[in-house]
């Protein structure tokens, strides 16, 4: 529920109202924004009787500030000699500076108008396109309206993100902000993401069956899909009991290419992650499938199906998961930002729960790892640089 005393300003309004007419339920806009879904919903009729001046538009604000100072400068008559002499009118807004310059700028140079009015070229340019392309993003938002879209971006993530992700959707979404102030804002009204906390491993290497040579070697960068995948398993506890959950990751876009969810730790758990990545990506022999010496990769069962598919088996030293860091790295984000601090009923709510973050992880989540894009759309994009180059 929102403050009932708090005061909101028309931009706030606008962006609220934005969120619910792009398809956002309005429990989960109020929710984000920290109001009640009666103040929003009184927002949302206000915008139907035409109360909200510029609602569902971002720049409408801007249009009709832009077409009021050019209803005041069809007012201005000067001419070059006069220029000097403009501390007046002209010094009380930059902006009506950009539209005198607008007006005139058939009869002098807009360098020479700019240097004499004291303003910027690039200013003058920048807000002239935003003049001919109302839908370009504005140099500045406000603080307020930046808060909305923060909120949007830290529920997208269901808090997972912290102010660099934050800053870098923002980004990608196209609004021009500096981090400094992303991470101000978010300090200042306490968003923040969860909390890291330690796991433990399920390795069991206490086993008589044959070990593969450690192939990857801490190589984490191969230079195109499918090239080497990791594997490994971890557990999520349940009212019901032990829930585990296997996945297979594809070290060079990171991407969860395959993954198994069951009640137990034997080696269909694996084997099943294995049978979903191979139907889905179908990869050319000579793959390496890298993982720990749990007794369910060394077992001939998974042994033999890497075999059928052509792959090559690679296991880490023992008791060393940093060899396989990057899918210990997975663990850590699905658990600090799905499963601690949760309680789930039934195996079946944490299944959908892991689910739904794998989803997110692959099609939505910016990894640091990759420059900031989620894993799919950077595959997407080296696919896309590979037929620019072969055509």
């Amino acid at each position: 529920m929102g403050n009932p005393r708090a005061r909101y300003t028309l931009e706030f309004k606008v962006e609220a109202v934005r969120m619910v007419r792009n398809g956002q339920s309005q429990a989960a806009v109020a929710k984000i924004l920290g109001i009640s879904t009666q103040t929003l919903n009184s927002w949302l009729k206000a915008d139907e009787a035409g109360k909200l001046a510029g609602a569902g538009k971002l720049v409408s604000a801007e249009q009709m500030e832009i077409a009021r100072l050019r209803a005041e400068n069809a007012n201005l008559r000067m001419e070059r000699d006069i220029l000097g002499k403009s501390d007046g009118i002209l010094r009380e807004e930059v902006s009506v500076k950009y539209a005198w310059i607008e007006r005139h700028s058939r009869q002098w140079p807009v360098s020479v108008a700019c240097e004499a009015l004291g303003v910027s070229p690039s200013g003058y340019h920048n807000r002239k396109a935003r003049d001919v392309d109302p839908d370009r993003p504005r140099r500045r938002i406000s603080n307020d309206a930046l808060l909305v879209h923060i909120k949007a971006v830290h529920a997208e993530s269901k808090g997972e993100y912290g102010w660099p992700r934050v800053w870098k959707r923002l980004l990608a979404q196209g609004i021009r902000v500096s981090k400094d102030r992303v991470q101000r804002l978010m300090k200042l009204h306490g968003i923040k993401a969860r909390t890291k906390r330690r796991f433990k491993a399920t390795t069991d290497s206490r086993h008589n069956l044959p070990v593969a040579p450690n192939l990857l070697q801490r190589d984490f960068s191969p230079t195109k899909p499918d090239q080497v995948w990791t594997t490994d398993i971890t557990y999520l506890w349940t009212d019901e009991g032990w829930l585990y959950l296997t996945v297979i990751l594809d070290l060079f876009s990171r991407q969860v290419v395959g993954w198994s969810l069951k009640p137990h730790m034997r080696t269909e758990l694996v084997s099943d992650a294995l049978r979903m990545a191979w139907f889905r990506r179908r990869p050319e022999t000579g793959l390496i499938v890298h993982s720990d010496r749990g007794s369910q990769y060394c077992s001939a069962e998974f042994q033999d199906l890497l075999k059928s598919y052509g792959m090559q088996s690679s296991m880490s030293r023992r008791a060393n998961c940093w060899d396989n860091a990057p899918t210990e790295s997975l663990w850590g984000s699905l658990k600090q930002a799905r499963i601690h601090g949760k309680r789930f009923a039934t195996r079946r709510e944490a299944m959908d729960e892991v689910i739904d973050w794998l989803s997110f992880y692959n099609h939505s989540r910016l990894h640091s790892t990759l420059n900031y894009v989620s894993p799919m759309q950077f595959e997407q994009d080296w696919h896309a640089a590979q037929r620019k180059e072969a055509a």
